[in-house]
């Protein structure tokens, strides 16, 4: 037969023939494909407008500002893994599921107090600090103060600045003498809202004030949102709900070697990792969280730590994420550690609590938190860890966050030659001799596994092949003819985290 059949086979005059047929290309060396699922409100301006839980693809934080409005949770992190200066997550997927609060959910609102003697005494510029941030994707939250103004001009001049930021998180209005900043959205995650005036050391005659701070309520429910996953394989979560952790541990389930439950179930096998945020900087608070009874044999869950920042932890968890997406689509043979949060606020002091010193950290590590430190300025990922700490376990296997992507890449390729290679096919004997096609014995299974695990080993994914072939074992079930039975055993690569060398010194004597 030949390779082509463009032309006929019995052409004689002088043609050129191309033909393009569809196919399904055989797959040889796939990684996972890492695809990000983001979870969060939309705007109270936008409720009328979108249909909440369905999944919304998005591929720039504009495409969500107009969507599910600027400034909304969903925004804040769609603009930090799609940022304006750049392309950090390449051609991975996002997807977001949008929640809405219940009807009883309230916004935060900040009562900022202007407070002007007679007038103002000097031309000045001061800014907002909402969250951390004088500016936003290059708009700034300033303002000029100029001598001789009154309380009201300065007044209008704060909620000008606040207002002519569209991807600002608030609204402001008068409220008599002073400020009323409301968050654009409902529920418990706009109580992370803060606010601060900078006067750069110029006061100009002004004295600024948080009269007071009334912190948004309400609830969601995540349970329509994670049932559109479907049979999607969204690996990373990115989660703004620290209330929200038993639920996702619920739906996503645990790899028990029984009986698996959730999405590692066996069938469809599609489990993620889910990322929240948190800005405590005391050891024993962070543990309080990640090594609570319930967190301890679980491993869906994962700390993104940003100690003592004004950011909403939101954008931690968004931070986490996008500095580690890539890096698990392309080399998920090594983590995220010594890689940098891309747009996260540092504390102006640059103190970061218990974070600072390694043993605080050693003993977060072991009790299933992430961790960081400051470097140049940005938070620096220096471990990041499901939950999973069983009690008694010296080293949990389920602990690093790239161990579990290693399992789901190991899985990934070989369900791929079970489908291809395997499944469907007549079982013949091991030696039997066949002229027709779609047929596969034991021992080829054999060489499959032993093919896939010399990849992974290549890959750096796992080490000593020879290890699993050698625990390699196929047979035809004893009472149902039409399955095989496989199993063999692989042993995952780890990571230089800890380096320990021992060095002697001495003089050097002469004779």
């Amino acid at each position: 037969m030949a390779l082509s059949s463009a032309i006929i086979l019995d052409a004689v005059s002088r043609a050129v023939g191309y033909k393009l047929s569809l196919a399904q290309f055989a797959a040889t060396s796939e990684l996972l494909p890492i695809s990000i699922a983001v979870l969060g409100e939309y705007n109270t301006a936008n409720q009328a407008t979108v249909t909440e839980n369905v999944p919304f693809p998005f591929t720039s934080a504009d495409e969500v500002g107009a969507e599910f409005g600027y400034g909304s949770p969903l925004h804040i992190q769609a603009r930090i893994l799609r940022p304006v200066s750049g392309n950090i997550l390449g051609g991975i997927p996002t997807t977001i599921y949008p929640q809405k609060s219940d009807a009883g959910a309230t916004a935060t609102v900040i009562k900022i107090g202007v407070a002007v003697a007679t007038t103002v005494t000097e031309n000045a510029t001061h800014e907002l600090v909402v969250n951390g941030r004088r500016s936003i994707d290059g708009n700034r939250y300033a303002f000029s103060v100029v001598k001789g103004q009154n309380q009201a001009a300065v007044t209008a001049s704060i909620i000008d600045a606040v207002n002519n930021v569209l991807q600002a998180p608030i609204t402001a209005s008068l409220s008599t003498l002073d400020v009323d900043c409301t968050t654009k959205w409902k529920g418990i995650t706009s109580a992370e809202l803060n606010i601060s005036i900078e006067t750069n050391g110029k006061a100009a005659g002004i004295v600024y004030s948080e009269v007071s701070k009334t912190a948004g309520a309400g609830v969601i429910s995540l349970a329509t949102s994670l049932g559109n996953f479907g049979e999607t394989w969204h690996n990373l979560v990115v989660n703004p709900y620290a209330d929200q952790l038993e639920t996702l541990e619920d739906f996503n389930g645990i790899p028990d070697p029984d009986t698996p439950t959730g999405r590692w179930n066996s069938i469809s096998f599609n489990p993620f990792v889910a990322v929240f945020g948190s800005v405590l900087s005391d050891k024993d608070d962070v543990v309080a969280i990640t090594n609570a009874a319930a967190r301890r044999d679980q491993v869906t869950n994962a700390i993104a730590m940003a100690p003592n920042s004004k950011g909403f932890t939101f954008e931690a968890a968004a931070n986490m994420v996008a500095s580690y997406a890539i890096i698990a689509q392309n080399n998920p043979h090594v983590d995220n550690s010594g890689k940098s949060y891309n747009d996260m606020p540092v504390p102006s002091d640059g103190i970061i609590g218990d974070f600072s010193d390694w043993a605080n950290r050693d003993f977060m590590a072991k009790r299933g938190s992430g961790t960081v430190n400051i470097t140049n300025g940005k938070y620096t990922v220096q471990d990041f860890f499901t939950t999973y700490v069983p009690d008694g376990v010296t080293n949990p296997k389920f602990r690093f966050v790239k161990d579990l992507v290693i399992d789901f890449n190991m899985e990934f390729a070989w369900r791929i030659i079970m489908i291809r290679d395997i499944q469907d096919k007549a079982i013949i004997a091991d030696g039997s001799v066949t002229n027709v096609p779609k047929t596969i014995s034991p021992k080829q299974v054999l060489q499959l596994i032993n093919s896939h695990v010399e990849l992974a080993e290549v890959r750096g994914l796992i080490v000593d092949a020879a290890f699993s072939k050698a625990s390699a074992k196929v047979e035809i079930n004893a009472t149902n003819p039409a399955r095989l039975d496989i199993f063999f055993r692989y042993k995952r690569s780890s990571t230089a985290h800890i380096l320990s060398s021992d060095v002697e010194v001495d003089f050097n004597y002469t004779t």
